[in-house]
């Protein structure tokens, strides 16, 4: 093998990999975070984390009471609708301060 078909084909290689653990990483980091008022201890978390759990597309629920934030990963190739977890969180007595998503920010209650 010559020296220029030796870097082509470690080139290749080297944009494969990075190509693909973009596309892999891009995939892991499907998340929306709510932005709420008063979650005060881990009774208040858990009773969040509860409500946002039973939206379809739900795969786990973080909540960082510091900064009032709840964090939902998504399940793959499924996103959970925002508005279904803007109302998960006001159904159990909390105000929505706004939400992040995929898409960007969201500070009103979605229509749809």
């Amino acid at each position: 093998m010559n020296r220029r078909t030796l870097l082509s084909s470690l080139a290749a290689g080297v944009l494969g990999c990075a190509v693909g653990r973009g596309a892999a990483a891009a995939e892991k980091d499907r998340y929306s975070a709510i932005y709420l008022t008063d979650m005060h201890c881990a009774d208040c978390a858990r009773k969040i984390a509860r409500k946002l759990y039973a939206v379809p597309g739900v795969v786990t629920v973080k909540a960082d009471l510091d900064k009032n934030i709840a964090f939902v990963i998504h399940q793959k190739q499924k996103d959970p609708s925002p508005k279904a977890l803007w109302e998960a969180v006001e159904g159990e007595g909390f105000e929505v301060v706004k939400v992040y998503t995929p898409a960007g920010f969201l500070t009103e209650k979605p229509q749809q």
